[in-house]
């Protein structure tokens, strides 16, 4: 779903712009490959597996190994998978030396971050984690006031995240009982906590509910809340689930409050107070800010993507392009060199794995917390979760 919505629409744009060449997407069937051509029947994309040489519903669960092998320098891997499969991913692209942008979370272990981490390291590779939420102008605004000390020293605050059933049950079918709406979705918020106030987390309690899925044939939690205390000592509320009506205004309701010594935050991101209501779509909350499609300003183009969600991308490749310009006809060894500068002089501004690990690590954690009757997981020095 991310994939033909944001993540492709994305690319095509960027490759009309001239800042990517040639695109493969791989996906494990052919079914998927049939699928795009046909929503995007006028963009040149390469596909695996070829739907024409093999059964379109067989599944090449490893296709990818090869497909990174014979991706050229310079390249980009995007790694869009469902979150548990995300780290043999990566870890093949590093592998080979290709730089990677993947989608929130950067995976659900905390040992898989340090494996990703040190891989990344040793091969001065850069490993971002596309936690598009950091971009949001509203988010943007929280961390620039917190920072400059305007709400005060944290207290406490609340997150919500909700989705329509039609994620479980249709777009995620095959791998909702692998994950959970905190872990979905969630970690954009426990992300975004952690990107505005520089802050770890120090314990947790969680809590889950399965009401509506099981009996609908998924063994998969309806929704998730979290409780996480962070080391200064405020308290961090974050409620999800993937079961709302379908006839929700939006696929998503979310939004953030924060309340600090010397001021609070407050949005509703769901409703940015822009909506409409036709007779194709009824009533849409509308949201232009994550990731939607303009008429264009070009006088050669008709339409344009923009929002979020594209500039998060973006970034990233932006990033690989620059390591590549900067590196460009030095030997081996200072091309490596020089990548580890570029890499740790952007680190503290971007998710790369010692930020993302907090993600992983809160997500870890619910889980645990889950599976032994709620009860309180907290951190290790190096964010490995352990039952109080």
């Amino acid at each position: 779903m991310i994939t033909e919505e944001v993540i492709l629409p994305t690319l095509f744009q960027q490759q009309r712009l001239g800042s990517i060449g040639k695109i493969t997407v791989v996906s494990r069937r052919g079914a998927t490959i049939e699928h795009l051509r046909q929503v995007f029947p006028s963009e040149k994309f390469a596909g695996f597996p070829d739907p024409a040489k093999v059964d379109s519903n067989s599944s090449q669960a490893e296709g990818y190994k090869d497909a990174v092998k014979k991706l050229p320098k310079p390249g980009v891997i995007i790694v869009a998978t469902p979150d548990h499969l995300h780290t043999p991913v990566i870890l093949s692209a590093i592998e080979e030396g290709h730089h990677v942008i993947v989608e929130k979370p950067l995976c659900l272990k905390v040992n898989e971050v340090y494996q990703i981490a040190e891989a990344a390291s040793k091969n001065a590779v850069y490993v971002l984690t596309d936690y598009h939420k950091r971009h949001d102008p509203s988010i943007r605004g929280a961390k620039y006031k917190y920072l400059l000390g305007e709400l005060g020293q944290m207290l406490h605050g609340h997150a919500w995240i909700e989705e329509r059933r039609e994620m479980p049950l249709k777009h995620f079918a095959r791998w909702c009982e692998e994950s959970s709406p905190f872990e979905y979705i969630g970690v954009h918020y426990v992300d975004a906590y952690y990107f505005i106030t520089g802050l770890k987390p120090k314990r947790l309690v969680a809590f889950g509910q399965k009401k509506l899925l099981p009996q609908l044939g998924k063994n998969a939690f309806d929704a998730v809340q979290a409780s996480i205390e962070w080391e200064d000592g405020s308290v961090f509320w974050v409620q999800t689930a993937w079961v709302c009506s379908e006839h929700n205004s939006a696929l998503t309701n979310q939004g953030l409050q924060l309340l600090g010594t010397e001021g609070e935050y407050w949005a509703d991101h769901k409703d940015r107070h822009c909506h409409f209501v036709t007779q194709k779509n009824k009533y849409e909350d509308y949201n232009p800010n994550f990731f939607k499609t303009f008429n264009s300003w070009e006088p050669e183009e008709d339409f344009e993507v923009r929002g979020y969600g594209y500039e998060s991308i973006v970034q990233g490749i932006n990033d690989i392009a620059l390591l590549y310009q900067q590196t460009a006809g030095l030997d081996v060894n200072e091309a490596h060199l020089r990548r580890k500068q570029i890499i740790k002089k952007l680190e503290p501004k971007r998710a790369l794995p010692n930020q993302a690990l907090i993600g992983t690590a809160v997500n870890e954690a619910v889980r645990l917390s889950l599976a032994n009757n709620d009860h309180y997981v907290s951190f290790d020095s190096k964010m490995n979760p352990l039952l109080s």
